[in-house]
């Protein structure tokens, strides 16, 4: 590869040649160390030399963004493209450069905002941009002012708090399905995601939904919950379930609940944090007037609920629990349909109180499972309603609603 193919920021401005050891000075330039430290030390200088100010303070940091941009550069490879294919554009060559060039300048830029913006511009424009994005270090660049910036928001930080947000622009637009891919591996790891997760419950609406779109992609792969749900706990669970509850923007609102159903799906131990966060309470209010899709995973999420003993408890208590699921039976779906008898069951099973068992009748489920029995076939839904009537055929047969001839049905005395 030629010199001249390297950037501008790359090279040092007092001798143009390519950097290999960069580091930065206080007014936010960089240079080759052996460069600086000899006009510092041997031409006994104490201004920048692009700039010509007059430094307060000789210091130097190692810039290891623009070292690794420098060697992701270098290493890149090189397309040979016949002579029959068009070259590539310079106005989206120009973009590349452009890009690395705020990647450079990111960490020391008092305009951390502005750069971000023009970043995520760039790497919207297509999966050429975003592949280069990715592979000449930007996500490294981003990623750290995320976790950096997360740290100032209890100072009320505004400018800091708001370039955590850019960042998220610019991070949620890059694919993560893969556990291999190195953007999600940098993602994935404990300070960004606490730095999400903190996004995701201070943020704007905008930067929430930025949020819950990294967690719902990285929910999409086997990832451990586990040590952010340590580390957030109640907190991570109350802002997952205010998304859920919007019901302005429908798109954060579905992408919480799918997150919610892969936290609760992987860890008993998260269920408990989420009835004690009241997610109980929230799904059964948001139950009654959701559409199809909405209605399925809310289903879902109050049966891993109701797996466990506080779970169940929490809908007896709440007094629209059964109404709200009753009603649901046979009016929505297949899908919803055997998750209302998986709710019903587990309630009439390992909580039957007089209080459960009547509210059954009196909200129609009951006359609804009746009818499930008559399907024809076996299914495990179809067991677990005849495993109902077995067990409280007797508290039931006495409402008028009950079949007579059901007791010879189910072959009891």
């Amino acid at each position: 590869m030629e010199k001249t193919d390297y950037p501008l920021d790359f090279r040092c401005p007092i001798s143009m040649e390519v950097m290999t050891d960069p580091v930065t000075i206080i007014t936010g330039v960089s240079y080759e160390r052996k460069n600086i430290e000899k006009w510092f030390h041997t031409y006994n200088k104490n201004t920048c030399p692009a700039t010509m100010q007059r430094l307060q303070s000789l210091d130097m940091t190692p810039n290891h963004t623009l070292k690794r941009l420098i060697h992701a550069w270098r290493d890149r490879p090189v397309v040979v493209t016949p002579s029959s294919s068009p070259p590539r554009p310079s106005s989206l060559s120009n973009k590349h450069d452009e890009m690395v060039s705020l990647f450079t300048t990111l960490q020391s830029s008092p305009f951390k905002v502005t750069s971000l913006k023009k970043i995520r511009s760039i790497v919207e424009l297509g999966d050429d941009t975003r592949s280069y994005f990715i592979q000449s270090g930007g996500v490294e660049a981003v990623v750290q002012i995320l976790v950096n910036h997360t740290t100032v928001i209890d100072n009320s930080d505004f400018i800091s708090f708001q370039a955590c947000q850019e960042a998220l622009g610019v991070l949620h637009l890059l694919p993560l399905a893969d556990q291999e891919d190195k953007t999600f591996q940098l993602l994935s790891k404990p300070e960004p995601m606490k730095s999400i997760a903190i996004v995701l419950q201070r943020g704007s609406a905008e930067a929430r939904l930025y949020a819950i779109k990294v967690f719902r992609q990285i929910a999409e792969t086997d990832f451990d919950w586990n040590h952010l749900l340590q580390d957030q706990g109640m907190d991570l669970f109350k802002s997952l379930l205010e998304l859920v509850y919007d019901e302005i923007d429908s798109k954060a609102s579905s992408c919480a609940l799918e997150v919610l159903i892969e936290i609760l799906a992987s860890s008993k131990k998260s269920r408990l944090k989420a009835i004690e966060a009241g997610a109980v309470c929230v799904l059964i209010e948001l139950l009654p007037e959701s559409n199809r899709s909405k209605c399925e995973k809310i289903l879902l999420l109050m049966k891993l609920l109701c797996e466990c003993a506080e779970g169940r408890m929490a809908l007896v208590e709440h007094g629209l629990g059964i109404p709200a699921v009753s009603k649901k039976l046979l009016h929505v779906s297949n899908s919803a349909t055997k998750l209302g008898v998986k709710i019903l069951w587990l309630m009439s099973t390992f909580h039957p109180t007089e209080r459960v068992l009547e509210e059954m009748v009196m909200y129609g489920a009951v006359k609804k499972l009746v009818a499930l029995i008559h399907l024809e076939g076996r299914s495990s839904t179809k067991d677990k309603v005849l495993n109902m009537f077995k067990l409280h055929c007797n508290a039931w047969r006495r409402y008028p609603c009950f079949p007579c001839d059901l007791k010879d049905y189910l072959g009891l005395s």
